[in-house]
């Protein structure tokens, strides 16, 4: 089930990722992260509200860590995007499973399964493929500050573990993740300045937060009973839906690489499925006879 989840998880990022294309035509990168934020506080709270679930939470600690590190790793991708060709920014940034992976078996213990870390590799390969990047010789220091928002990427994978091992509800999680990402956006702009609203501009804000928010309470919900590393192998569904969906919505024409890619992002999804039904076998206890 929590393959499931992670595959709606990258459909609704790749939703989002459509309409921040259309967006950036009357936002600045900051503003997005702000109305993806505040729409997905508002909506959150609301839910909690209405359903009488508790808000208040005795591990403000650990979602303080996991805010700062998801914001960080956005305003450094959103900084990349400025200074980079988009594909390798992407690239970059989906260095995060990578990180995931080996920081997952450092400090959380997991099981470390060869099969697992393959799929991860291979869907890694797959983007870098299917994104074609490249990097000029005066924009390594640029190439760090990606992988820094992979890396950031990774440790809020983290304490989301975490926070479902305290019981922490999805909703509860995604509040207090989309609060301080509002707060600290908000201000940002209070010092800067806010772009002008339409009817148009105003329905594309709204969806970048409904398909924000749907995607991060699928993502929270993927982490329950679930090997971290196989969150970070099937997380590159986004890429693979980011790029089926250019090419129906926007006719965008893919090399035969790319679509070489594609497979390998798909091979690299069901080694990780293929991992988590060999690693399930082996946990399941004898039956005598």
């Amino acid at each position: 089930m929590s393959s499931l989840w992670m595959l709606v998880a990258g459909f609704m990022f790749a939703c989002m990722g459509e309409l921040v294309k259309l967006a950036a035509a009357f936002f600045s990168n900051v503003e997005l992260v702000f109305y993806r934020s505040l729409i997905g506080v508002i909506s959150t709270f609301a839910v909690m509200r209405f359903y009488g679930k508790p808000i208040a939470t005795h591990h403000w600690k650990a979602h303080f860590g996991r805010g700062l590190a998801g914001l960080s790793g956005v305003l450094l991708f959103f900084y990349c995007i400025l200074h980079l060709p988009l594909a390798t920014a992407i690239s970059l940034n989906n260095t995060w499973p990578l990180f995931l992976a080996f920081l997952a078996v450092i400090f959380l213990k997991e099981k470390f399964n060869w099969l697992i870390i393959v799929a991860v590799i291979t869907g890694f390969i797959g983007v870098v493929m299917l994104l074609r990047p490249t990097l000029a010789e005066d924009q390594w220091h640029m190439a760090l500050i990606g992988a820094g928002s992979g890396l950031c990427g990774g440790i809020a994978h983290l304490h989301i573990r975490q926070l479902n091992e305290f019981g922490e509800s999805d909703w509860r999680i995604v509040f207090y993740f989309t609060l301080l990402c509002t707060v600290v956006t908000g201000l940002w702009l209070v010092f800067t300045s806010f772009s002008p609203v339409n009817t148009e501009s105003l329905l594309l804000a709204l969806g970048i937060g409904v398909t924000a928010t749907l995607a991060q309470l699928a993502l929270t919900r993927a982490h329950h009973g679930s090997n971290i590393i196989i969150v970070g192998a099937l997380s590159y569904s986004t890429v693979l839906f980011a790029g089926l969906m250019d090419w129906f919505l926007w006719n965008e024409r893919l090399p035969f690489l790319a679509w070489l890619g594609m497979g390998l992002i798909i091979v690299g999804g069901l080694l990780s499925i293929r991992g988590i039904t060999t690693r399930s076998a082996t946990n399941m206890p004898a039956v005598d006879n």
